[in-house]
C-alpha cells in the first residue's frame, strides 16, 4: 500500500511541489494582505482621530475668537467716543450759547463720522482678530502635535502675547487715521447740508454709499492700513537686537499682513462691510417708518423714500448709534459679523494652512 501511494507521489512530484507552492503563496499572500489591510485601518483611525482632534480644537478656537472681539468692543467703543467726543457738544448747545449754529454744524459732522468709523473699525476688529486668532490656533495645535519633541515651538506664551498685542494699533493710531479719512469724506458729503434740508431713508443711504466710495477708494491707503502697523521698516533698523522671540512674532505679523492684503480677505471684509451698514440702515429705519394712520401704507416698498426728516432731526438718531454698532451683547451686527459664512469660510481656510505641518505642504 505504501509502494503504491510513493510510485503515485513520484509520478505527481511536479504536480504537488506547484500545488503546494501555489498554496504556500495563497497562505502567505493572504498573511501579507492582512496585514497591510490591518495598517491601512489603522492609519484611517489614526487619521481620523488626528482630524477630529483638529476640527475640535478648530472650533474651540472660534468660540476664543467670539469672546475675544466681545471683550475688545468697550474700549474700541469708548476710543472713538473720546476722540469723537460729541456729548461736549450737546451740552454747549444746551448752554444756549451764541454760536449755536457753529455748533450744530460740528455735531453733525462728529455724529456721521462716529457712526460710520464704528461700523468699519468693528468690522476690521472681527476680521483682524480672526486672521489672528486662527494662524495662532494653527501653530498651537502643530506645537501640541509635536509634543515634547519639537526643539522650538512655534507659537510661546511670550510671543502670544506680544503678537496680540498689536492690535493696538488698530484702537490707537489706526483708528485716529480712519476717522481723518472718514471724516473728510463726511465733511465733503454733507458739510454744505442745511440742517433744515430734509433726507428720506434713501437719500441717506445713498449719501452713506458716496462716503463709502471716497473712504474706499479715495483713500491713499488701503483699509488693510487701519488694521495692522507696517513696522517693517523700523524693524529692520532694529533687526541686530531682536531677540529669538521678537523675530518669531516679526514672523507672525509678516503672515497676518500676507492675509490681509490678500483678495480673499478684500471680498470678505467688503461682505462684513456691507452687512454693517446694512443694519445701520435697518436701524435708523425705524425712525423714519409713517406715522400710524397716515395714507401711505408702512409695507409699500417706497414707504420709506416718503418719509422724509430734517438734517437736525436725523444727527441726534445717527449719533447714538455707535451704543448699538459697538455694543458687546445684545448686537445684532456683531452676531451678523461672528456668523457670516464668508468670515467663517475664510477662518477655516486660514487655520488650515497654519495647521498643516510643513512638509505636508511641500
Amino acid at each position: 500500500m505504501f509502494s503504491s501511494v510513493w510510485n503515485f507521489v513520484k509520478r505527481h512530484k511536479k504536480k504537488f511541489i506547484v500545488t503546494g507552492a501555489v498554496v504556500g503563496g495563497v497562505y502567505f499572500l493572504g498573511k501579507y494582505a492582512q496585514k497591510k489591510l490591518r495598517e491601512l485601518q489603522e492609519r484611517e483611525a489614526a487619521e481620523y482621530i488626528a482630524q477630529a482632534r483638529r476640527q475640535f480644537h478648530f472650533e474651540s478656537n472660534q468660540r476664543t475668537c467670539n469672546m475675544t472681539v466681545l471683550s475688545m468692543l468697550p474700549p474700541l467703543r469708548e476710543a472713538i467716543v473720546t476722540q469723537l467726543n460729541s456729548e461736549s457738544l450737546t451740552a454747549l448747545l444746551k448752554t444756549k450759547p451764541a454760536n449755536k449754529l457753529e455748533i450744530w454744524e460740528d455735531l453733525k459732522i462728529v455724529s456721521f463720522t462716529r457712526s460710520i468709523v464704528a461700523v468699519y473699525s468693528t468690522c476690521m476688529l472681527v476680521v483682524l482678530l480672526r486672521i489672528q486668532l486662527n494662524i495662532l490656533g494653527g501653530y498651537l495645535y502643530l506645537d501640541n502635535s509635536a509634543g515634547k519633541s519639537a526643539a522650538t515651538p512655534l507659537a510661546p506664551p511670550d510671543v502670544q502675547q506680544q503678537y496680540l498685542s498689536s492690535v493696538q494699533h488698530l484702537l490707537g493710531d489706526g483708528l485716529t487715521g480712519l476717522m481723518t479719512v472718514v471724516k473728510k469724506a463726511v465733511q465733503n458729503s454733507l458739510g454744505s447740508m442745511s440742517l433744515k434740508h430734509s433726507l428720506s431713508l434713501l437719500e441717506l443711504e445713498q449719501q452713506l454709499s458716496w462716503i463709502r466710495a471716497e473712504v474706499e477708494a479715495g483713500s491713499q491707503r488701503p483699509l488693510c492700513w487701519y488694521m495692522l502697523a507696517d513696522d517693517e521698516s523700523a524693524l529692520a533698523e532694529q533687526a541686530c537686537g531682536l531677540t529669538e522671540s521678537d523675530l518669531i512674532t516679526v514672523r507672525l505679523l509678516n503672515e497676518t499682513r500676507d492675509m490681509l492684503e490678500s483678495p480673499d480677505l478684500s471680498t470678505v471684509l467688503n461682505a462684513c462691510l456691507n452687512r454693517g451698514f446694512s443694519r445701520l440702515l435697518d436701524n435708523l429705519a425705524e425712525f423714519f417708518r409713517p406715522p400710524p394712520g397716515d395714507s401711505a401704507p408702512s409695507s409699500a416698498p417706497d414707504s420709506l423714500s416718503v418719509v422724509s426728516l430734517p438734517l437736525a432731526k436725523i444727527i441726534p438718531i445717527i449719533n447714538g448709534q455707535i451704543n448699538t454698532i459697538c455694543s458687546e451683547a445684545p448686537s445684532h451686527l456683531v452676531q451678523d459679523l461672528l456668523m457670516n459664512d464668508q468670515v467663517k469660510e475664510f477662518a477655516a481656510n486660514v487655520y488650515e494652512s497654519f495647521s498643516t505641518p510643513q512638509e505636508l505642504q511641500k
